[in-house]
């Protein structure tokens, strides 16, 4: 069995970490997989969302795997620069859910971090423990903490290398909803569902429009045409879109 699987449910996508034993902290050829999973999902147009989640309770992912020592022939990305520790940049097109349980610190947080929407388990602590331990390098996490929470309450992690728990992370807006650990996969496939009940190249369109301009001024990002959103102007989703509408009815959408 694979330590990343991947599978694929309708137009849902699945990557699972399968590496429990070690808290399924992330191997180089994980990261390879991890790196072929998110270009089948950008390649395939009949995936229009994907689920990210770990085996075991304990741990969702606690980062970089440095059993063997931090260095390696190949600079870790986990994911070929999803998470950008020191890889090539990857943008994932699809919306991604995280569907997170246990300790989820270092890379394991970034990768978290990547995804559209966190569910969390009850039992979920999220933390950035590098300069506790007196580590610090290229590091995604820190830039992503910033700016995905509050800079006091980022910068506290940052530096202390404590924890946050589930329900603190949801008052500060990291996590969209949190639920015991039974009932987190169930949650995340309800988001799952809710997102394919959207139109999947529209929701693609959007992703790309919010993000490709998030760190710019709201004047810079009004005046920008995107590619993803004129080509969707085009497509075969937008006039059924539209058909259903005038017949009131639930559109069915096909992703082309």
């Amino acid at each position: 069995m694979a330590d990343v699987e991947f599978s694929r449910e309708g137009n849902i996508a699945r990557v699972h970490l399968s590496r429990p034993q070690g808290l399924n902290a992330i191997t180089q050829e994980m990261d390879d997989q991890l790196l072929e999973a998110w270009t089948a999902i950008n390649e395939d147009p009949d995936i229009w969302c994907a689920i990210l989640s770990a085996e075991g309770e304990k741990g969702f992912c606690i980062g970089a795997d440095v059993s063997g020592g931090a260095e390696r022939k190949t600079r870790m990305a986990l994911g070929g620069g999803l998470t950008g520790i020191g890889g090539p940049w990857v943008q994932l097109k699809k919306p991604l859910i995280a569907a997170v349980q246990g300790f989820c610190v270092g890379g394991g947080f970034e990768l978290a971090m990547c995804a559209d929407i966190i569910v969390a388990a009850d039992t979920a602590q999220f933390g950035l423990p590098e300069t506790k331990v007196g580590i610090i390098g290229e590091c995604g996490v820190v830039h992503r903490a910033i700016r995905q929470l509050p800079h006091h309450i980022a910068m506290a992690m940052i530096l202390t290398g404590e924890r946050i728990k589930a329900d603190v992370a949801e008052r500060f807006g990291l996590v969209n909803e949190v639920v015991p650990y039974a009932d987190l996969a169930a949650t995340a496939q309800k988001w799952a569902q809710k997102i394919t009940a959207a139109s999947p190249l529209a929701n693609q369109a959007a992703k790309a429009a919010a993000l490709g301009r998030q760190g710019y001024p709201l004047e810079v990002a009004l005046m920008t045409r995107f590619e993803e959103i004129e080509q969707y102007a085009e497509s075969a989703d937008k006039r059924e879109g539209e058909a259903a509408g005038g017949e009131r009815r639930k559109p069915v959408w096909t992703g082309r």
